[in-house]
Protein backbone atom coordinates (compact mmCIF):
# COMPACT_ATOMS: atom_id res chain seq x y z
CA UNK A 1 0.00 0.00 0.00
CA UNK A 2 1.55 3.29 -0.99
CA UNK A 3 2.01 6.40 1.47
CA UNK A 4 -1.65 7.93 1.96
CA UNK A 5 -1.13 11.13 0.42
CA UNK A 6 -4.34 12.44 2.89
CA UNK A 7 -1.99 12.46 5.98
CA UNK A 8 -1.28 15.96 5.12
CA UNK A 9 -3.14 18.09 7.27
CA UNK A 10 -3.32 15.17 9.45
CA UNK A 11 -2.81 16.87 13.17
CA UNK A 12 -2.41 13.74 16.28
CA UNK A 13 -3.33 14.31 19.97
CA UNK A 14 -0.88 15.62 21.94
CA UNK A 15 1.82 13.42 23.69
CA UNK A 16 2.01 12.81 27.66
CA UNK A 17 4.19 14.96 29.44
CA UNK A 18 7.85 14.12 29.45
CA UNK A 19 9.39 15.25 32.42
CA UNK A 20 13.54 15.66 31.21
CA UNK A 21 15.92 14.58 33.84
CA UNK A 22 19.30 15.48 35.01
CA UNK A 23 20.78 11.87 34.12
CA UNK A 24 18.69 11.55 31.06
CA UNK A 25 20.57 14.73 29.34
CA UNK A 26 23.62 13.36 30.57
CA UNK A 27 23.14 10.06 29.07
CA UNK A 28 22.44 11.48 26.26
CA UNK A 29 25.22 13.99 26.09
CA UNK A 30 27.58 11.37 26.40
CA UNK A 31 26.51 9.04 23.88
CA UNK A 32 26.18 12.22 21.07
CA UNK A 33 29.88 13.55 22.25
CA UNK A 34 28.04 16.81 23.32
CA UNK A 35 31.03 17.60 25.72
CA UNK A 36 30.65 21.31 27.09
CA UNK A 37 29.97 21.35 30.80
CA UNK A 38 26.53 22.83 30.42
CA UNK A 39 24.77 19.57 29.83
CA UNK A 40 26.71 17.79 32.53
CA UNK A 41 27.33 20.04 35.34
CA UNK A 42 24.17 21.89 36.95
CA UNK A 43 26.80 24.72 38.18
CA UNK A 44 28.20 25.23 34.76
CA UNK A 45 24.22 25.40 33.45
CA UNK A 46 23.49 27.97 36.20
CA UNK A 47 26.40 30.01 35.57
CA UNK A 48 24.86 30.33 32.18
CA UNK A 49 21.57 31.43 34.01
CA UNK A 50 19.82 27.96 33.38
CA UNK A 51 18.23 26.06 36.58
CA UNK A 52 19.83 22.81 35.84
CA UNK A 53 21.82 21.55 32.65
CA UNK A 54 21.18 22.10 28.74
CA UNK A 55 19.93 19.32 26.50
CA UNK A 56 22.59 18.87 23.57
CA UNK A 57 20.25 20.14 20.62
CA UNK A 58 19.04 17.05 19.50
CA UNK A 59 17.40 15.86 22.32
CA UNK A 60 14.43 16.63 21.03
CA UNK A 61 14.16 13.61 19.09
CA UNK A 62 13.56 11.61 22.58
CA UNK A 63 10.01 13.93 23.06
CA UNK A 64 9.29 14.03 19.19
CA UNK A 65 9.76 10.45 19.26
CA UNK A 66 6.42 9.59 20.63
CA UNK A 67 4.60 11.46 17.79
CA UNK A 68 6.37 10.03 15.27
CA UNK A 69 5.12 6.34 17.15
CA UNK A 70 1.59 8.26 16.79
CA UNK A 71 1.93 8.53 13.05
CA UNK A 72 3.83 4.75 12.34
CA UNK A 73 0.57 3.45 14.27
CA UNK A 74 -1.71 4.96 12.23
CA UNK A 75 -3.55 1.83 9.89
CA UNK A 76 -4.31 3.73 7.40
CA UNK A 77 -1.02 5.67 6.87
CA UNK A 78 0.55 3.44 4.31
CA UNK A 79 4.17 3.64 6.05
CA UNK A 80 5.61 0.26 6.88
CA UNK A 81 8.89 0.45 9.16
CA UNK A 82 11.02 -1.94 7.48
CA UNK A 83 10.51 0.55 4.23
CA UNK A 84 11.71 3.20 6.28
CA UNK A 85 14.25 5.62 6.39
CA UNK A 86 15.26 8.80 8.54
CA UNK A 87 16.33 11.34 5.78
CA UNK A 88 16.56 14.59 7.53
CA UNK A 89 15.82 16.14 11.14
CA UNK A 90 15.94 19.72 11.74
CA UNK A 91 15.13 21.76 14.81
CA UNK A 92 13.62 25.19 15.59
CA UNK A 93 14.22 26.62 19.26
CA UNK A 94 12.73 29.51 20.69
CA UNK A 95 15.05 27.91 24.19
CA UNK A 96 17.05 25.56 25.42
CA UNK A 97 15.50 22.22 26.96
CA UNK A 98 16.92 22.37 30.43
CA UNK A 99 16.34 19.08 33.01
CA UNK A 100 13.13 19.74 35.12
CA UNK A 101 11.41 20.93 31.82
CA UNK A 102 8.11 18.86 31.26
CA UNK A 103 7.25 19.04 27.69
CA UNK A 104 4.35 17.82 25.46
CA UNK A 105 4.33 17.51 21.60
CA UNK A 106 1.88 17.73 19.03
CA UNK A 107 2.63 16.40 15.81
CA UNK A 108 1.12 17.48 11.90
CA UNK A 109 2.20 15.91 9.06
CA UNK A 110 2.86 18.94 6.53
CA UNK A 111 3.35 17.11 3.49
CA UNK A 112 3.87 13.84 1.36
CA UNK A 113 5.45 13.55 -1.56
CA UNK A 114 5.25 10.79 -3.89
CA UNK A 115 8.97 10.02 -5.96
CA UNK A 116 9.30 7.03 -7.99
CA UNK A 117 7.18 4.36 -6.44
CA UNK A 118 8.51 5.85 -2.33
CA UNK A 119 7.35 8.69 -0.64
CA UNK A 120 8.97 11.49 1.44
CA UNK A 121 6.73 12.27 4.90
CA UNK A 122 7.70 15.29 6.20
CA UNK A 123 6.26 16.24 9.74
CA UNK A 124 6.43 18.74 12.49
CA UNK A 125 6.35 18.31 16.08
CA UNK A 126 5.61 21.34 18.28
CA UNK A 127 7.25 20.49 21.45
CA UNK A 128 6.05 23.11 24.47
CA UNK A 129 6.62 23.37 28.14
CA UNK A 130 3.74 22.87 31.38
CA UNK A 131 3.05 26.57 30.75
CA UNK A 132 2.35 25.67 27.05
CA UNK A 133 5.22 27.82 25.89
CA UNK A 134 6.96 27.02 22.99
CA UNK A 135 10.52 24.81 23.33
CA UNK A 136 11.42 23.70 19.40
CA UNK A 137 9.84 22.90 16.79
CA UNK A 138 11.40 19.57 15.65
CA UNK A 139 11.17 19.00 11.58
CA UNK A 140 11.37 15.28 10.09
CA UNK A 141 11.22 13.89 6.72
CA UNK A 142 11.08 10.19 6.72
CA UNK A 143 11.44 8.08 3.47
CA UNK A 144 9.55 5.37 2.33
CA UNK A 145 10.36 3.25 0.43
CA UNK A 146 8.11 0.18 -1.94
CA UNK A 147 7.73 -2.98 -0.21
CA UNK A 148 10.91 -5.34 -1.09
CA UNK A 149 12.62 -2.72 -2.15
Amino acid sequence: MPVNPELVGRVFPPTAPYLVGREKVREFARAVFANDPQHVDPAAARALGYADVIAPPTFAMVVQDQTLQQLLAEPDSGIVLQNLLHAEQRFRYSRPIVAGDELTATLSVTAVREMRGSAMVTSEAEITDAAGRHVVTATSVLLVGEDGK
